[in-house]
C-alpha cells in the first residue's frame, strides 16, 4: 500500500518521438554540462536529455537544463534586422546588407568625428568562442576601438584580476575532480544548489563518500549554508578580515606549509607583517565571526591533508572582490594547496562560456592570454592577423562599467551591445536609462528582440541562440567542449560568425584580412595561436573534443604526438615547482590592508541589501522566464525579510513593499523567511526594473567590477492595489 492507495498508478512517460539526438553543451551556467538535444521527424527540437558518459554532469541537468530545448521556439525572438534613425521612431525592417551599410558607415562617421575610441564594444559571456575569436579580431585589428570589453566584468573580472595577481595569468588552477580527494572544503559566497546544482551534486557525491567538513561563508543562510558542518554569517564586505585572520593564525601556530612556501612564492614577509595585524580578537570586531570560530576554521583548513577554497558572486560583486580572491590564493599558497589533487583556489563562474572570453575575446588582451602592453605579443598577432602592430594600442582601454560614463561624459558616442542587456543587469539602472539616450548610434546583437535595451537601439540585429550554430565553450575548470548545430536559425537570424564576418567586409582592412566563414577553421587560427601558451589546446579538434565529452587545456599536438590521451577530469595547472607565469616562476603572496569604503546601513537606511541567483532562473530572465517550467517556481519578483523585523515594522507576508536605496526604489513582493537576518534583505537579480534600481555600483579599483552585493536599504509601505499592477507588469515580456 502507497498513501492509503491499495493499487500503485505507474508513471506514464510521454513518447515524444524523438528521431535523432544532437550533442550540445548547456548553454547557461559555467558548470558546462553535456547535453543531447532530440528533434522528431520533422526536425523540431522536443526534449533534451544529460549525457551518461560525459564526465562533468555524468547524465544529470538542472531544471535549466532539462527544458533547453524549449529556447528555439520560445517568445520574442527577433526574426529580421530593424533599423531606425532615433530611438524614439518605430523599427523599420532591413535587409542584412542593409544593416551591415548602416553598422559600417556610422561607425565610420563616429570615429573620423570623434576619434578611434568613441565607439564601444560591449560583448557576452554567452556566445561560442569562434565568435569570440572573430569578434575580437574585428574590434581589434579592423574597427580599431580600444574601448572593447565583455559584460563577464560584471560576473568574474575580479576572479580574473585576482588570478593575475597572484599567478601571473588568469585560468582557474583546479577542476571539479578536486572534491573527490579535498579533506576540507570552504565555500567563500557561493551557493551552489542555485547557482551551479551539478556541481553542487559532485560535491556532494564527494562528501558522502568521504566524510570532509564545509565550511560555508556567507551572511545570508543559503541552501549551501543549510548543508554546512560549519555556517560563518560573515559581515558583508568583511571577507578580507577573516582571510587575514586565519592566516594570522596558520602563520602564529606554524601550520603553513614551508617547503611548498620557499619553492613557489614571493612576498612570503611582506605577508607575515600584514597579518599580523589581524589576531582573531581584533577580526572578529570586524568580520562578525568570534575569536573560536575563526582558530578552529584555520586548523581545518591547515591540517587538512588537501583543503580547497572556492568562491562565486559573493566574492567577485564586492567592493574590493580582487583582494578577496587574492586572499584565497594566498591561503591556498601558504598551506601548499595549488596543484595538487583535492587542493585549489577555484574560481566558479556565472556564465556559460565565461572562459572563452577570457582566452580568446581580445577584450583586455591578444588571444591567448596575450597582452597589449607586451610588444612581443603584438607584434606576434600582427603578423598572424596581417595587421600593423602599431594598430593595436599599448594597453587596455575601459572596461564595461567605465564605457557606460564615457557615454555619459560625450567620450563615447556609439556603442555596440552583443548579446547583453545592460538594462537589468548593470547597477543604478536609472542612470543607465539617461546615459543609453546620449548615444548618437546604439546596436542591439541579441536572440531576443524584447530585451529592455532595444528600447534604446538604433540598430538590432537578430542573432542565432546556443545550438543553432556550431563552435565550443569553456567552463570553470578549462574544459572545452563542443555545440553541434541542432536547427537552423530562427527566421532571417544569423549566427554571430555570420555577422562578425559580414561587417569585417564593409571596411577596408576587413577585406584584405582573414576572416573563416566556417567555423573549423576559425578553429584552426585558435589552435596555432596557442601554442606554447598557457592556454594550448594545439592537440584539440571538434571531432575528438566530441569524442571526448569535453577536454581540459593546456592539451597540445606534442600530446597527441607522443600518442597521449586526453584525462578524463583532473588536469590541473602549475604542479610542479616553480611553474608560475610571473618572472622567475613564483606566484606571489600579496599583503591586503582591510579598506572600509563599503556603504553601510544607517539610521536612514537601515538593512543591508543582498542579492543572487534562483535556481530557475538565468540572468535577466530573458531566456527562462519564458519557459513555463522554469517561470512557475518563480514568476514574481520578490524579498526575502527576517521575521521579527516584518513583525516590528508592520509587514505580512505576501505584501508588497517599497525598498529604497540612495540611488533609486523597487516594489517587491515580502516572503518571511530566517535566512537572512533581522539587519538583511535578499532580492533576486532576475527581473527587469527591480534590484539592480537599488545597487550602487561601486567598482573594484583592480578589476572594475561592480559592488553588487553591499547597499544600504530602507522599506515602507505601499498601496497593495497599484502594487499587485506593478508586479504583474514586471513578470511579464
Amino acid at each position: 500500500m502507497l498513501f492509503g492507495r491499495n493499487k500503485k498508478n505507474p508513471i506514464a512517460i510521454a513518447d515524444k518521438k524523438i528521431e535523432k539526438w544532437t550533442y550540445a553543451t548547456c548553454g547557461y551556467c559555467s558548470t558546462g554540462c553535456a547535453i543531447e538535444v532530440g528533434t522528431d521527424k520533422d526536425g523540431v527540437p522536443v526534449g533534451s536529455r544529460g549525457v551518461a558518459d560525459a564526465d562533468v554532469n555524468r547524465g544529470k541537468l538542472c531544471v535549466k537544463g532539462l527544458f533547453e530545448h524549449e529556447l528555439f521556439e520560445s517568445a520574442g525572438r527577433g526574426d529580421v534586422p530593424l533599423m531606425r534613425s532615433n530611438i524614439h521612431d518605430e523599427y523599420q525592417e532591413a535587409s542584412w546588407d542593409e544593416s551591415f551599410e548602416k553598422m559600417a558607415s556610422e561607425i565610420k562617421r563616429i570615429q573620423d568625428t570623434y576619434g578611434p575610441d568613441s565607439f564601444a564594444i560591449v560583448s557576452t559571456g554567452q556566445i561560442l568562442t569562434e565568435g569570440f575569436y572573430t569578434l575580437g579580431k574585428l574590434a581589434r585589428g579592423v574597427i580599431g576601438t580600444n574601448n572593447y570589453d565583455g559584460n563577464t566584468t560584471l560576473c568574474m573580472a575580479s576572479a580574473v584580476s585576482g588570478y593575475k595577481r597572484s599567478f601571473g595569468s588568469d585560468g582557474p588552477p583546479g577542476c571539479y575532480e578536486d572534491f573527490e580527494h579535498t579533506d576540507c572544503l570552504i565555500a567563500w559566497g557561493s551557493n551552489l544548489p542555485e547557482q551551479h546544482p551539478i556541481i553542487y551534486w559532485r560535491f556532494k557525491e564527494a562528501q558522502e563518500k568521504r566524510k570532509f567538513p564545509l565550511i560555508v561563508i556567507d551572511p545570508r543562510v543559503t541552501m549551501l549554508a543549510q548543508n554546512a558542518d560549519m555556517h560563518l554569517a560573515i559581515t558583508p564586505g568583511t571577507d578580507v578580515v577573516l582571510m587575514n585572520s586565519l592566516m594570522h593564525v596558520i602563520l602564529a601556530e606554524g601550520l603553513e606549509d614551508q617547503d611548498y612556501i620557499k619553492a613557489n612564492t614571493t612576498g612570503f614577509d611582506e605577508l607575515a607583517a600584514e597579518v599580523k595585524n589581524y589576531d582573531p580578537i581584533t577580526a572578529s570586531k570586524i568580520c562578525g565571526i568570534d575569536e573560536d570560530t575563526i582558530r578552529n576554521v584555520a586548523r581545518l583548513y591547515a591540517k587538512a591533508g588537501a583543503a580547497m577554497n572556492i568562491w562565486t558572486m559573493g566574492i567577485n560583486q564586492s567592493t574590493h572582490g580582487s583582494d578577496g580572491v587574492v586572499g584565497l590564493n594566498n591561503l591556498s599558497l601558504l598551506t601548499g594547496n595549488i596543484g595538487k589533487k583535492g587542493g585549489t583556489s577555484l574560481s566558479i563562474t556565472g556564465q556559460c562560456n565565461a572562459m572563452g572570453t577570457r582566452e580568446w575575446s581580445s577584450c583586455s588582451g591578444l588571444p591567448g592570454y596575450r597582452l597589449l602592453e607586451n610588444e612581443q605579443d603584438r607584434i606576434d598577432i600582427g603578423k598572424y592577423w596581417g595587421v600593423d602592430p602599431e594598430f593595436f594600442p599599448k594597453k587596455r582601454g575601459l572596461a564595461q562599467t567605465d564605457i557606460f560614463p564615457a557615454i555619459e561624459t560625450g567620450a563615447i558616442k556609439g556603442l555596440w551591445l552583443v548579446g547583453t542587456n545592460p538594462m537589468t543587469s548593470m547597477p543604478n539602472t536609472a542612470r543607465i536609462r539617461k546615459t543609453l539616450e546620449k548615444l548618437e548610434c546604439c546596436v542591439v546583437q541579441d536572440s531576443y528582440l524584447d530585451v529592455e535595451t532595444t528600447q534604446y537601439a538604433h540598430i538590432f540585429l537578430p542573432a542565432a541562440i546556443w545550438a543553432e550554430k556550431e563552435g565550443v565553450f569553456t567552463n570553470t575548470e578549462r574544459r572545452v567542449n563542443i555545440i553541434r548545430k541542432v536547427k537552423e536559425p530562427y527566421g532571417q537570424s544569423k549566427t554571430d560568425l555570420h555577422i562578425f564576418n559580414g561587417l569585417a567586409k564593409q571596411f577596408e582592412q576587413g577585406r584584405k584580412m582573414n576572416f573563416p566563414d566556417n567555423f573549423h577553421e576559425v578553429f584552426d587560427e585558435m589552435r596555432e595561436l596557442s601554442k606554447g601558451r598557457l592556454v594550448d589546446i594545439s592537440g584539440m579538434t571538434h571531432d575528438l573534443i566530441e569524442q571526448n565529452k569535453g577536454i581540459q587545456w593546456p592539451y597540445t599536438q606534442e600530446q597527441v604526438d607522443k600518442g597521449e590521451k586526453p584525462l578524463k577530469g583532473g588536469k590541473r595547472l602549475y604542479t610542479e615547482p616553480a611553474t608560475f607565469r610571473h618572472p622567475g616562476g613564483r606566484a606571489k603572496l600579496i599583503p591586503l590592508p582591510f579598506i572600509d569604503n563599503n556603504e553601510k546601513p544607517d539610521e536612514q537606511y537601515p538593512f543591508w541589501l543582498n542579492s543572487g541567483r534562483l535556481v530557475e532562473h538565468f540572468h535577466s530572465r530573458t531566456r527562462t522566464g519564458k519557459v513555463g517550467n522554469n517561470n512557475k517556481y518563480s514568476p514574481t519578483p520578490f524579498m526575502e525579510m527576517n521575521p521579527d523585523t516584518a513583525a516590528e515594522q508592520g509587514i505580512e507576508h505576501q505584501s508588497y513593499v517599497r525598498v529604497i536605496s540612495r540611488r533609486g526604489d523597487a516594489v517587491v513582493m515580502v516572503m518571511l523567511t530566517q535566512r537572512v537576518p533581522r539587519t538583511m534583505v535578499f532580492i533576486p537579480f532576475h527581473f527587469f526594473d527591480c534590484v539592480n534600481r537599488l545597487t550602487l555600483g561601486l567598482l573594484d579599483p583592480h578589476s572594475r567590477q561592480p559592488a553588487f552585493k553591499q547597499c544600504a536599504v530602507r522599506i515602507e509601505h505601499v498601496n497593495q492595489e497599484v502594487a499587485a499592477r506593478l508586479n504583474l507588469e514586471a513578470r511579464t515580456f
